[in-house]
């Protein structure tokens, strides 16, 4: 009995067992034991399980009907004095397992929309991940765009694809960029291009419109990439305390990040079978479904084994960074790097302008610059599909560029 790893007494492991839930509090205890929960806050959400089935007793409620609109009027009964922080998780994390074990039936379908954006919304949804393989957070940008256009488009009005002209495309993207950034605009014109290349492909509209969507140009962006000099980024690895769990998690990530040039999001998707340990080689996560092999160098490799070694929690999953504290699950997206570089720049005492994980990626590519390396190799070594991706990084070539300049004409006679 799983119980019995945080309940020694009996007549406590006994009380537990009460309602709908009885029979399943046992396999709710071992699943909090494998995601790493120390025993006081086990302890807490095993007595929520029995005070949920409780409830469930009283309002006659089986464990087939179990679902999130019951979980929340039961939260709404909870006293303020009695609730304590992550109820609610916890609460999803039951259901989760529930509805996995088969014990609870699945989440139902959404019902047929009525709404026609939002039927062309779902069936462009279906095509990005099922044909183009892109990631969530890619899918759900490019959604919230199309919707837009579409709602401005058309309104309360009869939605007819067949009409839709280049100037409709160009002008909604122009009349967002009076409020949003550069990016955001260029993000909104890369995503009508592939939505209307879908809605061709589909036999939607009679003519591939996506070639006249303009680009969302930046004549301002004049600046040099963000960069640190190589003992800033030396400083900022070196600021990791190997000596416990998450100062051996953080400087393997800081170091795939400056050695390798990896991307926040593909640290975030590695897992332990990306690792080829015999032929020194890892296996990169790329955008979509991309994967790509790179060498893997000896700091790299000496600092992903003492984290695994001495440091990675034993958790059910292949991720290859988890969480330090309870529950050890993946990181949720790539902001948890982002997070990393920025305790990193503030235990090196650094404060560069731009803090995000892209700051080690051009940090390395500006330095392969400075030591010889062409903008052909810095591509390879970052992956880039496009060679125009690279150019950004000519800029970063004074002494090339200094020859290109004319001679300033101020003294002449």
């Amino acid at each position: 009995m799983s119980t019995e790893l945080y309940f020694s007494e009996s007549h406590s492991r006994k009380r537990l067992r009460v309602g709908p839930l009885a029979g399943e509090i046992d396999a709710f205890a071992a699943l909090l034991a494998s995601l790493g929960y120390a025993a006081g806050s086990a302890k807490g959400k095993l007595r929520l399980t029995r005070n949920l089935s409780h409830w469930m007793s009283r309002e006659g409620i089986g464990l087939e009907a179990l679902d999130e609109r019951r979980m929340e009027a039961f939260l709404s009964t909870r006293k303020p004095g009695f609730r304590s922080r992550g109820e609610a998780a916890t609460l999803r994390l039951l259901l989760g397992q529930l509805r996995g074990s088969g014990r609870v039936p699945p989440k139902p379908a959404e019902p047929d929309c009525n709404d026609p954006i939002e039927r062309i919304a779902r069936r462009y949804e279906r095509f990005l991940v099922n044909e183009r393989g892109l990631s969530a957070a890619t899918v759900k940008g490019y959604l919230l765009i199309v919707r837009a256009f579409l709602a401005d488009r058309f309104g309360t009005r009869t939605v007819n694809l067949e009409s839709l002209t280049v100037r409709d495309c160009n002008g909604f993207i122009l009349r967002g960029s009076r409020n949003v950034c550069w990016r955001t605009s260029k993000l909104s014109a890369t995503a009508l291009r592939s939505f209307l290349r879908h809605l061709h492909q589909a036999g939607e509209i009679p003519a591939d419109l996506a070639d006249g969507i303009l680009p969302a140009m930046n004549w301002r962006r004049t600046e040099l990439p963000k960069s640190l000099d190589p003992e800033e980024v030396e400083a900022i690895l070196d600021s990791c305390d190997r000596t416990t769990a998450v100062g051996r998690r953080d400087r393997a990530i800081l170091l795939l990040l400056s050695r390798l040039g990896l991307r926040a999001g593909e640290v975030v998707a590695m897992t332990l079978d990306d690792l080829d340990w015999n032929n020194g080689l890892v296996n990169v996560p790329g955008k979509g479904p991309r994967h790509e092999l790179l060498p893997l160098p000896h700091d790299v490799g000496k600092a992903l084994a003492a984290w695994l070694r001495d440091g990675r929690p034993c958790c059910a999953t292949r991720r290859l960074f988890v969480r330090a504290r309870a529950p050890h699950t993946p990181f949720s997206g790539a902001s948890a790097i982002d997070c990393v570089i920025r305790r990193a720049l503030a235990r090196a005492e650094l404060d560069p302008p731009f803090k995000g994980a892209h700051l080690l990626r051009h940090s390395l590519a500006t330095g392969m610059l400075r030591n010889g390396a062409s903008l052909e190799d810095i591509g390879q070594i970052l992956r880039h599909r496009h060679p125009e991706t690279t150019q950004i990084y000519a800029r970063c070539d004074l002494d090339s560029l200094r020859g290109l300049a004319p001679a300033w004409p101020g003294d002449a006679p």
